[in-house]
């Protein structure tokens, strides 16, 4: 059993939230492009491509559920959820919203018209990867528990997500808890299956994911081709399918061994909903090796958040909600 002291605990949330916000802005400009489109474009990504490289709907979420979180603690409920989305998103007069997919629009059009969950997860988008984009907090809160995790992140969730969405949102969250407490790469992987039902398509795309992953191939094209081809569904239009994108990101973290930057690339490299998967796996990696693991030039570029998507978040840095959700480090 791995000890870890208070400041390990501060660290390593600060290489999730960290580790999460630099994956998605690494992968928001491959977003929904295959890996031939990325190839031709920019060859292999190796860092940022952009030179205001910025996150996205998937950073600005995780700090609404993060601060959620911070607030309530393991007394969360669903009418906490419920008030927090009206408070600040679904109440503010902030012309059209801007930004995430279509389970949020969706959860936002049913919340204007009095709906109340879960009846305001039913908008036919209640499989989509935008609960697991935000589920990094919950187990940065609820280190070393995955359970615990897992049951807090579908209180959250059951405004927005049923079904796979929750699934994706639950593996997400109890792997994050796991690699809090020092879990190797296989015991990370075993504690987010651990939450989610065997049976299910998020359980299914992992176990394929990994099982492509760990293959000994020549080198990461062939192996990226592989997790890939284990998981995308070939012709099916949209990238933000839960257990896709969970099944990707977890394939990125097991084929990179937890190391951050092979994580992040690895998901980058194979499109799709690659801010999403990237930021997953660099929340699952950055939980893992701690702050210190992600490369300087990346997380330097990382700033407090713009709004884009939610303007209610505006100006909050992930380093600072880190530390809400974290108890007081030794000096």
């Amino acid at each position: 059993m791995v000890t870890t002291t208070a400041r390990d605990v501060r660290e390593r949330a600060r290489g999730a939230l960290l580790g999460l916000a630099v994956g998605d802005a690494l992968g928001a400009p491959a977003e929904n492009m295959r890996p031939s489109e990325i190839r031709r474009r920019w060859g292999r990504i190796k860092g940022f491509v952009t030179d205001s490289p910025a996150g996205t709907d998937d950073t600005e979420y995780a700090i609404f559920s993060a601060l959620l979180l911070a607030r309530h603690g393991s007394a969360l409920t669903v009418q906490h959820v419920e008030r927090a989305w009206h408070h600040w998103i679904a109440d503010l007069d902030e012309g059209p919203f801007r930004g995430a997919g279509f389970s949020e629009r969706g959860t936002l059009e049913n919340l204007r018209r009095g709906l109340a969950a879960p009846i305001s997860a039913q908008h036919r988008h209640a499989w989509s990867d935008g609960l697991a984009m935000r589920a990094a907090p919950f187990g940065v809160f609820a280190a070393g528990r995955p359970a615990e995790a897992a049951r807090l992140v579908a209180i959250d969730g059951s405004v927005s997500h049923d079904g796979e969405g929750i699934y994706g949102g639950q593996a997400v969250a109890a792997g994050v808890a796991a690699a809090m407490a020092g879990a190797g790469v296989t015991s990370v992987i075993a504690a987010a299956l651990s939450a989610v039902p065997m049976d299910s398509w998020t359980a299914r795309s992992m176990r394929r994911a990994v099982v492509a992953a760990q293959r000994v191939q020549p080198d990461p094209l062939t192996r990226e081709r592989q997790v890939r081809s284990a998981v995308v569904i070939g012709g099916y239009p949209w990238t933000d399918l839960a257990p896709e994108a969970v099944g990707l990101a977890f394939g990125a973290f097991a084929a990179a061994r937890g190391d951050f930057r092979t994580a992040v690339l690895t998901a980058v490299n194979m499109g799709r909903d690659a801010d999403t998967t990237a930021a997953v796996a660099g929340a699952l990696a950055g939980a893992a090796g701690g702050v210190r693991s992600i490369p300087e030039e990346w997380a330097s570029a990382i700033t407090p958040v713009t709004g884009s998507c939610l303007p209610s978040m505006r100006g909050y840095h992930v380093l600072d909600v880190a530390d809400l959700l974290t108890p007081e480090g030794e000096s």
